[in-house]
């Protein structure tokens, strides 16, 4: 069985929701400063995206002025 079959559920969170509250930035700044719909980003936000492009990826971490493991994480909880 491969890992990407559908139906099969992963551990990634992305915690967009809270980076975006530590900096005072909206998601819909944050979608004009990467180009990256709305649609796109709330997919991410709420931990139903499928993939990423790492082009898009580096933006929002750009953007955010953060590291890719800041952003996504295993479980519900940021590691120290």
């Amino acid at each position: 069985m491969s890992p990407a079959e559908a139906g099969e559920t992963h551990a990634i969170h992305c915690r967009l929701d809270e980076l975006l509250a530590a900096r005072g930035m909206t998601l819909t700044e944050l979608s004009e400063r990467v180009g990256v719909s709305l649609v796109n980003l709330s997919v991410l936000k709420n931990d139903r995206a499928r993939a990423i492009r790492f082009s898009t990826l580096t933006a929002i971490c750009r953007a955010l002025d953060c590291e890719v493991g800041e952003l996504l994480v295993i479980g519900g909880t940021a590691r120290a």
